[in-house]
């Protein structure tokens, strides 16, 4: 195998193995988007189809195929971690929505546990926390350990709400009261944020895929991109190289996005 197509693999198989690495256990350190890595199932398919084409191709083939499989791997990545921020913002509007409903139902007369219930209705992963209270175990714990979930920051401040309240006797609802009105007033902000990290994100799509453009436009007016890219050892240097420039572009600008909206 040329040094090119050698460059072209050692990429492939080392952006392979970062996907292929498990995302570490959760915790505050987390990085937003880290759960969105390819689960046990994907993993061994991954490594096992890398392994079939190590023993069955060899040189250029094998080379095309690495790089194929690498893009597909942090392809699906990305597909993943779009997936989570959606999740993540679906959460933030269930903390609200459960701020709100535990509002209405303490200044009801209901009790703490009680109200907690009819909330699992609009947010089943709050069911933890309703175990929690119901065994009498420290409920604020059980919100902060669920508050680690991306998108699901906003359930520390009930937490503390809680701890203040038991410790001073003040009244419950009016802690979550105010923790409620915070919550709702940063949505209109965070939703403005949203929108302008949203043009920069599509501007980072639309300029990942101009090359392929660029290359139809090519065999349109007769050239032959094509073999040149992937039949050929300089084509798959560049292709490789361009790949990984891309996906980590698309990355950077996601990882930049996750970064604002947490802060």
């Amino acid at each position: 195998m040329s040094t090119g197509l050698g460059l072209v693999a050692a990429g492939a198989a080392a952006s392979g193995c970062w996907l292929l690495v498990p995302a570490p256990p959760g915790g505050r350190g987390r990085l937003p988007g880290a759960a969105s890595r390819p689960g046990p199932v994907t993993t061994v398919a991954l490594a096992g189809a890398g392994g079939v084409l190590l023993v069955l191709l060899d040189g250029t083939r094998l080379a095309l195929a690495l790089v194929l499989l690498g893009g597909a791997a942090a392809g699906s990545l990305l597909v993943r971690r779009a997936r989570a921020a959606t999740r993540a913002a679906a959460r933030r509007s269930a903390v609200v929505e459960v701020c709100e409903a535990l509002v209405g139902e303490l200044r009801a007369g209901q009790p703490f546990v009680a109200s907690l219930e009819h909330c699992v209705d609009l947010w089943s992963e709050l069911a933890p926390v309703v175990a929690a209270a119901r065994l009498g175990a420290d409920v604020p714990a059980a919100l902060r350990r669920l508050a680690r979930a991306p998108g699901a920051e906003g359930l520390a401040e009930l937490a503390s709400a809680w701890q203040v309240s038991a410790r001073s006797g003040a009244g419950l609802a009016a802690a979550l009261a105010q923790v409620a009105r915070t919550a709702r007033a940063r949505q209109p902000t965070r939703l403005l944020v949203q929108g302008e990290l949203a043009s920069a994100q599509a501007t980072a799509r639309l300029v990942a895929v101009l090359p392929v453009g660029s290359l139809a436009m090519s065999a349109g007016i007769g050239g032959d991109p094509w073999h040149f890219l992937l039949g050929t050892p300089l084509g798959l240097t560049c292709l490789g190289g361009g790949l990984l420039c891309a996906f980590a572009g698309l990355l950077w600008i996601d990882r930049i996005a996750a970064g604002v909206l947490r802060s």
